[in-house]
């Protein structure tokens, strides 16, 4: 479960560091209140809430401010032709998520990076499942556009 952890903490970073860090303090957190998790229950929904929890209490919207990307020649001097181009358009598509609020961010990586059914992803983000729906409709839509306009 950690990898998904860890993906899921620096999707909502923004960068590894950030991640790293809301991923070993949420581990932490379920560690020292595991005996509030029930048996029978998802232990996954379960650490994605601890996680979200975690990530709105500490504010990461500094962090996201403070954010950097890496200059654009310095993709070009690695890997061959494909991992050029592979490395650019993943950088568009993390530049993309950045710019999408928060909670379409989420919605978006609940679903479609993290495979959450609409219902699951719905009690992780603590909303209903019509507005997770229509966070991930919009932010579908603003992702389209972003990219759009890179290309």
């Amino acid at each position: 479960m950690l990898p998904r952890l860890r993906r899921f903490a620096i999707g909502l970073c923004g960068n590894p560091a950030d991640g790293d860090d809301l991923c070993q303090t949420s581990l932490e957190r379920a560690l020292a209140n595991r005996d509030k998790w029930r048996a029978g229950t998802r232990l996954d929904s379960w650490m994605y809430r601890i996680m979200r929890n975690l990530w709105i209490d500490q504010g990461r919207a500094s962090a996201r401010r403070r954010e950097t990307f890496v200059e654009e020649d310095a993709g070009f001097a690695v890997g061959g032709e494909g991992a050029q181009e592979a490395a650019v358009e993943l950088s568009m598509v993390d530049r993309a998520m950045q710019a999408l609020p928060a909670e379409q961010r989420e919605a978006v990586l609940l679903v479609m990076v993290e495979g959450y059914a609409y219902r699951e992803a719905a009690e992780i983000a603590g909303c209903p499942v019509g507005t997770l729906n229509s966070r991930l409709v919009r932010g579908r839509e603003a992702l389209l556009a972003i990219l759009g306009e890179s290309a």
